[in-house]
């Protein structure tokens, strides 16, 4: 690979060169025995379409009762089947708000608070077998390889590691103990994104070439800039010293199970490139001007506004994801290429080889046509849950989509209560997260970088796991 990619790199010129192109060349002096993530790692067990003993009852147990930790409370506590029995945080009040949100489904959840260690003795309890974990973004690995040890499967919010060295922890960890290390979000688990999925696993799109991804949200001063959103700052702190895609797993997740990631093609290799930081520290100047609290965040070393991460797969596909969370533009779209079709999001549009207008060019299908795919591609998955949806007469249709229970949580809790495999596995969560390091080192070395392969070789006989047409079973689970 290394020769091939030398030759690429003798072959592309930066005049004319698309985006990609553009973006590799930039890359274009990595050293020909640069290694900054050597792989050694041998698999114990394969996780992949791994099925734990079934329960009839999930025992729940929740650390971090914050902004989202709120919201995941309310979701899994209107599944059925699911006993909330431990809420943790380090605010006492977040504990009894957490706890008042959920009464009137009957849970009735022992209370830790007041310490930084009080969620280990959460964890070391022998009648959980789900810690949902909705911490700041460093504490992720941490509490999964320890509800993993202590016989727990782990929910967490993504990213599930920041560094390499957790991203393998958190695959040896469930490997060795098997349990089950889950990420919450940023999948085709459901609405639109599940029946694209259906559509490009039944071969709409015919071969799949190329995708796109992203995260943006303009998050700067009603978030990150804001004194009471993230407890001690720690959002705002993640963007300090590192280079590169912060929040990659949005984006890329959906792509990875479009394209087959870890079950029939891999992540082969990548490079990122950063633009400068030309709002973050603007704000804080500003903000310090009327507030000596911001005086410490001013003149440091903040992650540039875009970040712009291509990669390639295996099977020769390309990908690109975009990261900012600074600018005030709208929301991202996501894209899917293939030979016979194209779909982009926001709004959702499809374009396939027939709709050929001449001279090189293709249009839109029709509003009609694209609700009649949609119709004709929902997955059976999408179906149940929408049914689930319809019958939960005190289901919270209300407030921010975090209190809302998702397709993600419904799907996950039925796994486990029928002994399925589940949708999303450790290499899912390792691999996603595994892009913030790599775009760091390449961002800042301007070089090319290979993806691990956290599967060991496993992923060219893996078979699927998320099982949108619901195959092999399970649906069972009602919604409170």
């Amino acid at each position: 690979m290394k020769n091939s990619r030398r030759d690429f790199l003798k072959k592309t010129s930066i005049t004319g060169a698309s985006f990609i192109g553009a973006s590799m060349a930039a890359c274009s002096n990595q050293k020909e025995d640069s290694d900054p993530f050597p792989q050694t790692y041998k698999q114990k067990f394969n996780m992949s379409g791994y099925a734990a003993p079934k329960l009839d009852v999930v025992r729940v147990g929740v650390v971090g009762l914050g902004n989202r930790g709120t919201g995941t409370v309310r979701r899994l506590a209107g599944i059925e089947g699911v006993e909330i029995r431990a809420l943790c945080d380090l605010e006492p009040d977040r504990v009894q708000r957490s706890a008042d949100n959920i009464s009137h489904l009957g849970h009735k959840p022992d209370f830790y608070s007041g310490h930084e260690d009080e969620w280990k003795k959460m964890v070391e309890r022998n009648d959980l077998d789900l810690i949902a974990i909705v911490t700041p973004w460093h504490l992720h690995t941490p509490m999964c390889v320890y509800a993993m040890e202590n016989d727990k499967h782990a929910y967490t919010e993504l990213p599930a590691a920041t560094t390499m060295e957790e991203c393998w922890q958190l695959v040896e960890t469930s490997e060795r103990t098997r349990k089950h290390c889950v990420q919450m979000s940023g999948s085709c688990s459901g609405g639109t994104s599940a029946v694209i999925l259906n559509m490009a696993r039944k071969g709409f799109f015919g071969d799949l070439v190329h995708g796109e991804g992203c995260y943006i949200h303009t998050l700067l001063e009603f978030y990150i800039f804001d004194k009471d959103m993230y407890h001690n700052m720690w959002r705002l702190k993640a963007n300090i010293g590192k280079i590169g895609n912060l929040y990659p797993n949005h984006g890329i997740v959906p792509i990875m199970q479009m394209m087959d990631i870890n079950y029939g093609d891999k992540l082969d290799y990548c490079c990122s490139i950063s633009s400068n930081d030309f709002l973050m520290n603007k704000t804080a100047k500003r903000l310090a001007e009327e507030d000596n609290f911001w005086e410490e965040y001013v003149d440091r070393e903040y992650r540039g506004n875009m970040n712009v991460t291509t990669l390639k797969t295996v099977k020769g596909r390309t990908i690109v994801l975009n990261h900012d969370v600074t600018s005030p533009r709208p929301r991202g779209r996501r894209l899917l290429s293939g030979t016979k079709a194209v779909y982009i999001s926001h709004p959702d549009r499809i374009s396939t080889s027939e709709n050929h207008t001449g001279w090189g060019h293709y249009d839109w299908i029709s509003d009609e046509e694209f609700t009649a795919l949609i119709e004709e591609y929902t997955p059976e998955m999408n179906k149940r849950f929408e049914e689930l949806t319809r019958q939960a007469e005190q289901l919270d249709k209300s407030g921010h989509s975090y209190y809302q229970t998702s397709p993600v949580d419904w799907k996950l809790i039925d796994c486990l209560r029928n002994g399925l495999p589940v949708d999303m596995d450790v290499y899912q969560a390792a691999t996603s997260s595994a892009l913030t390091p790599l775009s760091v080192w390449s961002a800042k070395n301007r070089a090319f970088v290979d993806v691990p392969d956290f599967t060991d070789g496993a992923w060219k006989t893996n078979q699927r796991t998320l099982d949108i047409e619901m195959q092999k079973g399970g649906g069972s689970t009602r919604l409170m």
